[in-house]
């Protein structure tokens, strides 16, 4: 029977490994993305191209290629729809706010005057050094608007010409999904890669591979509900740029303390200062209610797709989250996973 020594040393021994194969695997992520990407897309086509083989009756080569262009079709097709609505968006966007910002000065000079005429007993001092802030914050996010418009330009002119690096990037990215995906269906390459002769061994690589998409899952779904929630919200109120609103919502979603609260905030503030107060708090019940749906979703849906307790999963984020951000966060979940696939056949 082994001893807590050995059991003690095992457990170091992986903390290391783990440790290291994570730092090794992001820090050399910029130089590997693209193969990434592309694995990512022939495990999506693996299935579908094994299905058209055995009920078309047609080979490898012309399966992947018929998967693979279908794939790519959809992708560019969404991204061509998703690109040219945001961008119109965000030029209206630059065109439509540094007006709305300097043309309702005069109705934020009107709130203060509002507030201190309710609550004479608030000291006039401090009325004014309230209003010399929102000035002072005003002009700076009127500012910080243009800045904002000119920094877009700039982003797409630094697309424009980067694009030859782009179409090196997609070009190489399409053939490498084809020849991985050619070798899944295949079982050639990565099934003689990892091709253990243990039964551990095996159950050890599936389940890591599945943890590891269901992680991914997850956080799509979870990005993709807040996007949605959000939208309706915006498209029910008619606020404008919704689309490109809803879409920062989600992904600011997965941020550590801001939250969906990095879109909502600004507008709550905005619609009051305009005297919008119906869609101002409409915003304030919708956030608490997207925060809640938030809370109570991702422990749940994490811990159910990587097979882990809730209050794990809750601990691995909290902990995370406060080392180092987002990255902290996935180096702990990841942490917690492996150490209970690990402990589940008995390597640990």
């Amino acid at each position: 029977m082994e001893g807590v020594p050995q059991k003690i040393d095992r457990i170091i021994l992986f903390f290391l490994v783990y440790t290291i194969s994570f730092v090794v695997f992001f820090g050399t992520l910029k130089y590997t993305y693209l193969f990434l990407i592309a694995l990512i897309f022939a495990m999506i086509l693996r299935k579908p191209t094994r299905f058209l083989m055995n009920k078309c009756k047609i080979n490898s080569t012309l399966a992947c290629l018929t998967t693979n262009v279908v794939f790519f079709t959809i992708i560019f097709v969404i991204l061509y729809f998703s690109i040219t609505s945001i961008s119109h968006e965000i030029i209206q966007f630059g065109k439509n706010a540094q007006g709305y910002v300097t043309s309702n000065k005069d109705k934020i000079y009107a709130l203060f005057e509002e507030i201190q005429h309710r609550y004479n007993n608030i000291d006039p001092t401090l009325i004014n050094d309230i209003k010399s802030y929102a000035y002072n914050f005003v002009s700076k996010y009127s500012g910080s608007i243009m800045d904002f418009s000119a920094r877009t330009v700039t982003f797409a002119i630094g697309i424009i010409s980067n694009l030859p690096y782009l179409m090196m990037v997609v070009f190489f990215s399409i053939i490498a999904t084809y020849f991985f995906t050619k070798d899944m269906v295949m079982e050639k390459g990565f099934a003689k890669l990892y091709k253990f002769k243990e039964k551990k061994y095996i159950h050890i690589y599936s389940e890591a591979k599945k943890k590891l998409l269901n992680y991914m899952i997850s956080y799509l779904i979870i990005i993709s509900l807040t996007f949605i929630e959000t939208l309706i919200v915006f498209l029910a109120l008619d606020i404008k740029y919704a689309v490109i609103l809803s879409i920062i919502s989600g992904i600011a979603d997965i941020l550590p303390v801001l939250g969906v609260g990095t879109i909502y905030t600004p507008l709550v503030i905005f619609y009051w200062i305009t005297g919008n107060k119906f869609t101002a708090i409409a915003l304030i019940i919708s956030y608490a209610i997207i925060s809640a749906i938030r809370q109570i979703v991702e422990p749940k849906l994490v811990s159910s797709s990587l097979g882990i307790h809730p209050v794990a999963v809750i601990a691995a984020i909290f902990i995370g989250l406060t080392v180092n951000g987002v990255m902290g966060m996935i180096y702990f979940m990841f942490l917690v996973v492996f150490y209970n696939l690990l402990k589940q056949v008995d390597v640990l």
